[in-house]
């Protein structure tokens, strides 16, 4: 039985939470789905990016998990609208926590040099938030080609269904992990896995400008958005049923399922003509 309909037919419908055998049944999925997907690509080695949130927190311990910390290479890749602190976390994910090989690489000078080539794009906030997001990718494949290494990507299920991710950005990857869990699902595997409190619980930013906070872009918070997800979107109540069990206004449910279909772009490859032949 899938966790959404587990969900739709609980005592409780908005009740995403996991008990602690299907946390370890996830656990346990996903570090065998990380060792197949190395071993297809023929490579030991995985390249993946560090920001200090907890989706990258998260899938740092199950990589290391799945092919251990000497095999995996880690980058911190801070702009100016980064906050310290959250480029501190990630260094000590890397180096305190999981103690793997990681380094620390400045995108600004990038960023700078083709907002230079391009500057009537250089007071964009969307264009240039999204910019960061597209040289962090690029870093992530040189060094991962350069290692011959795997990139693994932190996306998860409740930003990918409303396509909250920058396409060939952080959502140019060869894998994404934890893309089954909702967003509170992915806060209880870190707990369940030793992922510290403090860093399990941070308020989410793809910190893109500064003052960004994912709460404030989407208009919901990630409980009612998972929620919303898991009853409509992916199950098989109706708008209507939804905002009765949710307890939002109808505008919300339609927001949601608005994001869901003008996002389906990314999450399907450039298409083409069929062949005439």
């Amino acid at each position: 039985m899938s966790v959404t309909q587990e969900v739709v037919r609980a005592d409780n419908p908005l009740d995403l939470s996991l008990s602690e055998a299907e946390l370890e049944r996830h656990r346990e999925h996903i570090i065998e789905f990380i060792e197949a997907r190395v071993d297809a690509a023929g490579v030991d080695r995985v390249v993946m990016g560090l920001s200090g949130g907890i989706d990258s927190t998260l899938t740092s311990h199950l990589v290391v998990e799945a092919v251990g910390a000497e095999n995996v290479h880690a980058l911190v890749m801070p702009s100016e609208v980064n906050r310290d602190e959250n480029m501190g976390d990630a260094e000590r994910v890397a180096s305190e926590l999981l103690d793997v090989e990681y380094d620390v690489v400045a995108i600004n000078p990038i960023v700078d040099a083709f907002l230079e080539a391009y500057p009537d794009a250089a007071d964009d906030q969307l264009a240039t938030g999204n910019l960061r997001v597209r040289v962090r990718a690029v870093l992530n494949y040189l060094v991962a080609n350069h290692e011959d290494a795997l990139v693994v990507g932190t996306g998860n299920r409740s930003e990918a269904a409303v396509g909250y991710f920058t396409k060939y950005g952080d959502g140019a990857v060869d894998c994404h992990p934890i893309a089954n869990l909702y967003k509170g699902q992915v806060r209880q595997l870190a707990k369940h896995v030793g992922v510290p409190a403090d860093l399990a619980e941070k308020t989410a930013s793809a910190e893109m400008w500064v003052g960004q906070t994912d709460a404030g872009e989407l208009g919901m918070d990630y409980p009612t958005l998972d929620s919303v997800l898991a009853l409509h979107v992916d199950g098989p109540l109706s708008a209507s049923a939804t905002v009765d069990h949710v307890g939002v206004d109808p505008s919300v449910v339609e927001k949601v399922r608005t994001l869901h279909e003008a996002s389906a772009h990314k999450r399907a490859a450039p298409p083409g003509p069929d062949p005439l032949y």
